[in-house]
């Protein structure tokens, strides 16, 4: 990747079409889908998801090296109040953003296999073979890294917490090798995609969150640390 790869909201025609090369992403079969549109936000387009009871998700299909920088904006309404991301009951976030990444299905278990067949089966999509999942939390500390207790191969990593910025747009940046490298202890594969969600499907409750365009640079490469 020699430039930037900008995936944008800004200038869509706000409605339920989305721009070319994202889709829906189904997140559970036992819940309704959040409602999932583009919307207006002061002078620009924006991704909005409304999870009443419910989860969504978009993705996006890459082939991007690990030695790259993403940078977004975000904005809830307000966090999950009954969220606790460490028990499969617990997880549900106002806003999250995914990344996948392509490790070898060759290199897991025979469970871990098993396990992402039968969410793919269940989800009518293919699984990542890892991920890293940034989230806006309740009250887990930022930066805390943590595995999801759905899965060995995510990890969640809290970039927001809490109340104090719900309703006002947060903006991000990171390096994608670099936290593979904090969040799974070895070097970054090829970045396979990206996915925006919301979700409320497990604890109840409503919220809304809201996405900008989302940028894809050139990035340094995270090395191993010399012992």
């Amino acid at each position: 990747m020699s430039a930037p790869v900008v995936l944008r909201f800004s200038g869509t025609v706000p409605g339920s079409t989305l721009p070319e090369g994202w889709k829906a992403y189904a997140m559970s079969r036992h819940r309704p889908a959040a409602g999932m549109a583009i919307v207006r936000d002061g002078a620009d387009s924006v991704f909005r998801i409304d999870a009443d009871h419910a989860a969504g998700a978009i993705a996006h299909v890459l082939d991007l090296p690990a030695a790259t920088t993403l940078g977004w904006r975000w904005k809830i309404d307000h966090s999950v109040a009954a969220a606790n991301f460490t028990k499969k009951k617990g997880e549900d976030f106002a806003a999250r953003v995914y990344v996948f990444f392509d490790v070898p299905r060759a290199s897991l278990s025979w469970l871990q296999r098993m396990k992402l067949d039968l969410a793919g089966r269940t989800l009518g999509h293919a699984m990542p073979t890892a991920a890293l999942c940034y989230v806006w939390d309740n009250h887990h500390p930022v930066g805390t890294i943590a595995p999801s207790p759905y899965s060995s191969q995510v990890r969640v990593i809290v970039l927001q917490s809490g109340n104090a910025y719900a309703g006002g747009w947060k903006v991000q940046e990171r390096d994608l090798a670099a936290d593979y490298l904090a969040a799974f202890g070895h070097p970054a594969p090829r970045v396979t995609g990206i996915a925006l969600s919301a979700d409320t499907d497990n604890t109840g409750g409503h919220v809304q969150a809201w996405f900008g365009d989302v940028t894809l640079a050139p990035g340094a490469a995270a090395v191993m640390p010399v012992r």
